[in-house]
């Protein structure tokens, strides 16, 4: 039945190395399970609801990959588009949670759209590497703003907007302490490097009376505060649509970079440098993101961190499909993943903004028309708080900058839509 369904000696691949190199993937990955619900919950989502959620979003989009695509990559809801979805569009906007999932859920519909009419290769391929590389270095700023406020080493500040925070602080000291030890565990390529230093850090926080644990396993939560809750009347009003087209371009440009890395770094891009089962596996990824969004959690995303079982040998559907079982499993360690407190997880925040920040050596440094734009669109997203503002200014700059250059026929068709939608969004807002 494996054989039939994975096409394990095809890819010269065993169940034992698909199954380890699943459990490598999902170690590296699991982190969300604890860090999503803290972030959700900062926006009015019970906290135990999106523990359910995040797992069996994560479970049910892995295993959608696996089994369509036969790829060996894991889904779950996506860093970033969590913190937009809190941050930016509920606490900033003013807008509910159950909007916000409204949003969610018709990006997942406009992603299906556009996956099944083929018009995803049109705007992907419009968008020039530059901005690509630009917004994803941004999302890991906008992450790592995040992270250094929930950390304690930024606050707010009156005359310089923020400032170094009390040091002195015990949360604070440990949230450092996590850090460095996220950082060295992964600078020694130890799986499962992010957990195990938000879970040494929360169990420091014990004897400080700081983290608070009512047990370790119990069956999961209630899933019926955030399941079906979403607003889809609500996400269709016209000052709300920015947000599901933001949630949308995050998504598709986040999903297609991670394929494509994966994929190249599985060995399973064929020669011309397409991907193998595209079609399905967006398909699933856009899938994910409606069956999040019902259940409750942000938008789901392919994760980069699929590498780390490809690198452990992973080459088919059998090590995504292993990940959604694990996911499962942890369903029922719900007391011990939502006594974790924000001090712990802060400082896996700022490790993926570190991660996401890489994106920038891939710029053309020689060229201005093309880094100042994805520059700005990295700088605008921590300083407008807003990843969408960000998305937009580095398309409205990115077009002025190569007329200005005299090199307009370097913009695509896309670029001129996306600059023209993002000049209106600004001038009525």
């Amino acid at each position: 039945m494996l054989e039939t369904l994975f096409h394990l000696r095809d890819r010269g691949t065993t169940p034992r190395t698909e199954v380890l190199a699943g459990a490598t993937t999902f170690l590296t990955m699991v982190y969300i399970a604890v860090v999503n619900p803290a972030i959700l919950a900062q926006a009015g989502i019970d906290p135990g609801a999106a523990f359910v959620a995040t797992c069996l979003a994560a479970a049910i989009g892995s295993a959608l990959m696996g089994l369509l695509a036969n790829l060996p990559i894991a889904l779950a809801p996506g860093m970033g588009l969590n913190a937009y979805f809190t941050f930016a569009v509920v606490l900033g906007m003013g807008l509910s949670w159950q909007v916000a999932l409204g949003a969610v859920f018709l990006s997942g519909l406009l992603f299906l759209a556009v996956s099944l009419l083929r018009i995803r290769e049109w705007l992907v391929n419009g968008i020039p590497l530059s901005l690509k590389l630009g917004i994803a270095a941004g999302i890991g700023f906008f992450l790592g703003l995040i992270g250094l406020k929930g950390m304690g080493l930024v606050v707010a500040h009156p005359a310089t907007l923020i400032a170094l925070g009390p040091l002195g602080e015990t949360s604070t000291l440990l949230a450092c302490l996590g850090f460095l030890l996220i950082a060295g565990l992964s600078a020694r390529r130890v799986p499962g490097a992010i957990i195990l230093g938000i879970g040494i850090v929360a169990l420091l926080g014990v004897p400080f009376g700081l983290t608070r644990f009512a047990g370790i396993a119990s069956l999961p939560p209630s899933l019926g505060p955030s399941f079906l809750q979403l607003d889809i009347a609500g996400a269709l009003q016209l000052g709300v649509l920015g947000i599901v087209f933001t949630f949308f371009l995050v998504d598709l440009l986040d999903n297609t970079g991670t394929l494509i890395a994966t994929t190249h770094r599985a060995g399973l891009m064929r020669p011309d440098g397409t991907v193998p089962n595209l079609g399905r596996a967006l398909l699933a990824d856009s899938g994910g993101a409606i069956v999040g969004s019902v259940l409750g959690t942000s938008t789901t995303v392919s994760y980069i961190e699929s590498a780390s079982g490809i690198q452990a040998g992973g080459r088919t559907g059998l090590t995504a499909v292993t990940a959604a079982v694990l996911f499962l499993a942890v369903l029922f360690l719900a007391p011990l993943a939502t006594a974790i407190p924000g001090f712990a997880t802060a400082p896996a925040l700022v490790f993926v903004a570190c991660l996401m920040a890489q994106a920038l050596r891939g710029l053309d440094w020689d060229e201005a028309s093309d880094y100042v734009p994805a520059v700005l669109t990295a700088l605008a997203m921590p300083f407008t708080f807003s990843i969408a503002t960000g998305i937009g200014i580095g398309f409205v700059t990115y077009a002025a900058l190569k007329l200005a250059a005299g090199r307009a026929a370097e913009v695509s068709g896309a670029v001129w839509l996306l600059a023209a939608l993002c000049v209106v969004k600004f001038a009525v807002t």
